[in-house]
């Protein structure tokens, strides 16, 4: 029988296990996304190839752990950050950081690099956002962003907006064409958000087992999606394919998928536990409808397909 619309690959292709200790963050490389870059507290960041879970290359020059990974639309290099308080950028062929910008004064939180990776955003435990030109030589930030009242936790930049989550409970969206800055309290600290392609709606995860999908442009929300436990961590949420479902792991290890539309919760319910500890980050892949990854404090990144 043919998958329904928008579900999960959840049979296991292959585990990508070399990190020593938990895995905070796992992205799909650009284009076809056949490569997967990881970072976890073991400071390294790991190439992997997706299809046969083979690690490529290792990136080690972080002094503290790796929380964030943000890869460029041509692949060539990506940003990264963690508990070093300075955003690092690395030529991938080489694997060698060609920048390294100071600033923050505690733990950068997120990196995101903008549509060309000419712009590079940072959030941090210090409640700021950094804006840095890759372009320029010049090191000091272009702008900072400094209406959070706690650590910022999550970023996502586009051409003309900046939307910021933060652990005061706010989701910032900075209208970079307007320079208007609209301010949505959510209540709870927000850990996670992701925009819908179209720029209308953003999903938002929040540490009370929830997630909530919010109009763009007026700020309600829309549904919000339960049943998944997420207390204590920062968990990353995301879309699945063609953004038809809702997808979050837990802190339990199960990975849950709700309807976008009715916000109801699809077979299995409950899921069944995949991973030995919380899963920090979901991530489907960007044009393949059965494939996702999850990352894991269990030390494992794992790549979910439909069966063969």
């Amino acid at each position: 029988m043919a998958p329904s619309r928008g579900a999960l690959g959840r049979s296991l292709h292959v585990t990508l296990g070399s990190h020593k200790g938990p895995v905070h963050v796992a992205r799909y490389a650009k284009g076809t996304a056949k490569y997967i870059l990881t970072g976890g507290q073991d400071r390294t960041i790991r190439l992997w190839n997706a299809n046969l879970g083979t690690e490529i290359k290792a990136f080690a020059s972080h002094g503290y752990e790796v929380l964030s990974i943000s890869v460029a639309h041509d692949n060539a290099k990506f940003a990264s950050s963690g508990g070093d308080r300075s955003v690092f950028i690395w030529d991938v062929a080489t694997g060698v950081t060609t920048r390294r910008l100071p600033g923050h004064m505690s733990k950068i939180n997120v990196v995101e690099l903008n549509e060309d990776a000419s712009v590079v955003a940072s959030g941090s435990f210090d409640a700021t956002v950094r804006l840095w030109d890759l372009r320029a030589q010049n090191r000091a930030p272009i702008q900072i962003l400094d209406e959070a009242r706690d650590a910022v936790q999550t970023i996502s930049i586009d051409s003309t907006t900046i939307i910021t989550g933060s652990t005061d409970g706010h989701v910032r969206t900075y209208d970079l064409r307007k320079g208007e800055l609209r301010s949505d309290f959510i209540g709870e600290p927000v850990v996670s958000v992701v925009p819908t392609q179209d720029g209308q709606t953003v999903l938002v995860t929040t540490p009370d087992s929830t997630l909530r999908l919010m109009d763009m442009s007026t700020g309600k929300m829309l549904n919000k999606f339960t049943g998944h436990v997420n207390q204590s961590y920062r968990i990353r949420g995301c879309f699945g394919h063609s953004e038809a479902n809702i997808v979050c792991g837990d802190e339990n290890g199960q990975v849950w998928e709700w309807d976008l539309l009715d916000s109801n919760l699809m077979q299995p319910n409950p899921p069944p536990k995949v991973h030995d500890k919380v899963i920090t980050w979901t991530e489907h892949h960007p044009t393949d409808a059965g494939e996702m990854i999850t990352a894991s404090a269990d030390g494992t990144c794992k790549v979910w397909r439909h069966p063969e």
